[in-house]
């Protein structure tokens, strides 16, 4: 492999482990209302992240790429997503699995499918060094940053929901950590097929989009919401949005 392919599976590699320390927050939360909060907080991060780090790139992508309409190329990427997460959680009911694993399939699912684009875009960015000058390094080590930085909230945003749906400490620490393994995968194919993968960008982030807001409307938001007249989940929602807002507009790309 090329210097730019390992210095792209390095830091995707580092994403990995920012979301295995996100997912490890829930070793500290006990009590099922402290685990309502925190999974109002994991609804608020995907919603953010849904625009901040995907529909908003993927409509900047899009009009760099030439596309003529690139808000009709995002809007068929999300909604997409959408349908092929409800497609999927279909399929598992009508495999008679329990309801609870159906929820931790499409939070599963819709988190590595949100990892995924992300790993591709620090392979893209690594990648692209190959044709540009050195100190331009910087740029590409950055938005790994960036991206790390997003991944722990993104990490808790797994693990508590799984940890309130009953799953033990170190099971729902292990699913949570594991919905990044993506990352690598994706940052090594994004450095070696830059340029030809670049035009799909703005589908994958639009896709993963569709797949989380699904996730957070549908699965998270009622679960947290089990006493509609204490407003401390709702908080948690607008807390985890802010936050995730915070760390796209600051550290985004």
């Amino acid at each position: 492999m090329s210097t730019p392919v390992y210095y792209a599976l390095a830091a995707t590699v580092c994403t990995w482990m920012a979301t295995a320390i996100g997912a490890a927050s829930v070793v500290f939360f006990k009590g099922r209302r402290g685990l309502n909060v925190m999974v109002g907080f994991a609804a608020g991060v995907m919603i953010a992240a849904s625009f901040w780090s995907l529909l908003a790139p993927a409509i900047k992508n899009a009009q760099a790429l030439g596309f003529k309409m690139p808000w009709l190329s995002v809007s068929f990427g999300f909604l997409f997503g959408t349908v092929f997460l409800f497609l999927s959680d279909r399929a598992v009911c009508a495999l008679n699995q329990k309801k609870s694993e159906s929820r931790v399939f499409m939070l599963m699912l819709a988190m590595t499918l949100h990892n995924l684009p992300e790993g591709l875009a620090i392979g893209a960015a690594f990648g692209a060094l190959k044709h540009a000058e050195p100190n331009e390094i910087y740029g590409a080590v950055m938005i790994a940053l960036g991206i790390g930085l997003q991944n722990i909230p993104e990490g808790a945003a797994i693990s508590l929901p799984l940890r309130r749906e009953g799953y033990s400490k170190w099971r729902s620490f292990l699913y949570g950590q594991a919905s990044a393994l993506v990352e690598p995968i994706g940052g090594v194919i994004g450095a070696l097929l830059t340029a030809q993968a670049a035009y799909l960008a703005p589908y994958a982030l639009s896709f993963s989009a569709g797949a989380m807001i699904l996730v957070a409307v549908h699965e998270l938001i009622p679960e947290c919401q089990t006493n509609k007249e204490n407003y401390a989940a709702t908080f948690g929602i607008v807390a985890g949005f802010v936050t995730m807002m915070i760390f796209d507009v600051a550290f985004g790309f």
